[in-house]
């Protein structure tokens, strides 16, 4: 089982914890991973946009003009693609562009995300996150935990002075137990966890 230390908002190690080999310790199926990403970006997608075929713009029931002795192409409607205010040709429509995944894959990927981040030493225990709600407050703690780069900071419950204190941080984000995710895990370069939210996955995920 993966040992990992457990330090506090001053950078300081307090203690050391033993992570469950359930979640932290599997075999990483990249194939998995990907699939998981994948629909978690599409399902973000709204599919909202959408324009009109000529047979959808109102209008253009008349003929334009007379089929012969004009000297003009024959036009059967002044809604056709050519025509200013006319159809759109192959016009985008809106569309669903979720992607299912069962819950067995998911909670395999999140496995396979959070074992890569133990495999890569970019995962940090705390034993508590107490802090003003000030940003100062939350670029200290980072400093102290010599933190670089993109950071996820999961909570076990919501907490006002965390997620203010991090708000303004380029690169920093914060969540929750249930709300953690693949995309976000491997979007970030560290994984900060507080040994409530950490007792809360085991328990969950286990």
């Amino acid at each position: 089982m993966p040992r990992v230390n457990v330090y506090n908002i001053e950078g300081e190690k307090v203690s050391t914890v033993t992570l469950k080999k359930e979640i932290f310790e599997v075999e990483v199926n990249t194939h998995v991973l990907h699939t998981v990403v994948r629909a978690q970006l599409a399902n973000k997608r709204q599919g909202t946009k959408g324009t009109l075929t000529r047979t959808e713009v109102a209008g253009g029931g008349k003929k334009p003009f007379r089929q012969k002795g004009t000297g003009r192409a024959r036009q059967g409607s002044s809604r056709s693609p050519q025509y200013y205010k006319g159809g759109v040709v192959f016009a985008p429509k809106s569309r669903d562009f979720s992607i299912v995944v069962p819950k067995k894959v998911k909670r395999l990927a999140l496995k396979g995300a959070l074992t890569s981040k133990v495999a890569d030493k970019d995962i940090i225990i705390l034993d508590a996150l107490e802090i003003e709600a000030k940003t100062k407050a939350m670029v200290k703690v980072l400093a102290n935990l010599k933190v670089e780069g993109k950071a996820y900071i999961v909570n076990a419950e919501p907490t006002e002075n965390v997620e203010r204190a991090a708000a303004n941080i380029p690169g920093v984000k914060t969540g929750l137990v249930n709300t953690l995710n693949v995309v976000d895990i491997l979007n970030h370069d560290k994984l900060i966890l507080t040994k409530a939210a950490l007792k809360k996955l085991e328990e969950v995920y286990a």
